[in-house]
């Protein structure tokens, strides 16, 4: 009798096996299916100490608040989100998203961004090292974020980016109003606006971290008191390259803005970011340089040290117009959460470092000199 029923249970066992399995796949598969969501962000300190401010190095400098950010990701089936929004102090800004969009995965390999993305150009995500960035930064080419649709592939040798932009990121939506200068990245401002711009990236990988790669861009820029549109392009050459524990980041490339206004400097033209405007060559070439070495090292809570040293040159072909450098020597300091940019940053003829800031990077001073910062930003990124 207890045979039999043993018999009857093993054979029930096996039938019911298979749905058994279905269960749990599907099981499986809800668990995958449920959403996902996580809360990140950072709090960061500076310290500088400029040579021009002569008050201020009177005092030894100035030590403060930089910024506080909140990163929200979320993920469901092949959908995912990702947000970035910053708060700085009113005098730099105010509050502002840094980036925002929604991304649809094709596959573990293709997938597409819809909303305020990163454009696709140059060496990503960042062309420098250093806390300050590099010259293409200033003059919004490098890690600048638009408004648009970008579609991106991958497979082991190449990557491929394809993007459309409607505009910057849009805060008055008013018939003839100029963008708000309360913005992450640099983008062209006051009189004109950028408006329908097409990229195209592509980057050879020779391995996991060896590439080289080409990037151009060609958009309207529609002038705001005639109603007229002109129109903006560039291009660019770029490579980014690791051996042992160095990294050296190379990249030229060249813009030109085509201002559709007789009544403006079409030498020049405006753009802002982090509540502030000023003057960018309506035309030039950039080359930048950027080499770091990567030390691990045992202190206590300290893990790894980061040595760099990013250079940069703007040629402006404008007669009269005086070209712009700028350097950064520095070491980034890991410890566990804490990340810590220590910088000493030069400029000739820049914004951001010297006493002119309207025309730095316009017309510029062909007498001007060096200037330069010291620099540290403390950051807890969670």
């Amino acid at each position: 009798m207890i045979k039999q029923s043993s018999y009857w249970f093993l054979l029930c066992l096996l039938l019911l096996l298979p749905s058994m399995l279905v269960v749990a796949q599907d099981s499986t598969e809800t668990r995958k299916d449920k959403p996902t969501f996580h809360i990140g962000g950072a709090l960061r300190f500076n310290y500088n100490l400029s040579t021009w401010k002569k008050e201020q190095v009177k005092r030894g400098g100035d030590f403060g608040f930089d910024m506080f950010r909140v990163n929200a990701d979320a993920a469901w089936k092949g959908l995912s989100l990702h947000a970035e929004y910053r708060f700085y102090s009113k005098d730099f800004g105010g509050a502002m998203l840094k980036e925002g969009y929604v991304r649809y995965h094709f596959n573990d390999s293709t997938h597409i961004d819809i909303g305020l993305t990163q454009v696709p150009f140059g060496n990503q995500t960042y062309n420098s090292h250093s806390w300050f960035f590099n010259l293409p930064y200033y003059v919004g080419k490098e890690d600048d974020y638009d408004m648009g649709v970008k579609f991106e592939r991958r497979n082991p040798h190449w990557l491929y980016q394809v993007a459309f932009f409607k505009n910057a990121e849009e805060l008055n939506f008013g018939d003839k109003t100029e963008i708000d200068p309360g913005r992450y990245s640099y983008d062209v401002a006051g009189r004109n606006k950028e408006v329908n711009q097409g990229n195209v990236r592509t980057e050879y990988f020779f391995d996991a971290n060896n590439s080289i790669g080409a990037s151009v861009m060609l958009g309207g820029l529609y002038n705001i008191p005639s109603g007229n549109m002109g129109s903006h392009w560039a291009a660019a050459l770029h490579t980014n390259l690791n051996w042992r524990r160095w990294n050296l980041k190379l990249q030229s490339m060249y813009y030109q803005y085509n201002v559709a206004d007789s009544t403006q400097f079409e030498k020049a033209i405006d753009m802002a970011a982090y509540g502030a405007a000023y003057q960018v060559a309506a035309r030039s070439f950039m080359h930048t340089a950027s080499l770091s070495y990567t030390q691990p090292v045992h202190w206590g809570p300290v893990s790894t040290l980061t040595f760099y040293n990013d250079y940069s040159y703007m040629h402006k072909p404008e007669t009269g117009f005086a070209d712009t450098q700028m350097n950064v020597l520095g070491c980034m300091i890991t410890a566990g959460h804490i990340y810590t940019y220590i910088d000493w940053a030069a400029g000739k003829n820049h914004p951001w470092l010297g006493p002119v800031w309207t025309e730095a990077l316009a017309a510029g001073n062909t007498d001007a000199g060096w200037h330069s910062r010291f620099n540290m930003n403390i950051g807890y990124y969670f």
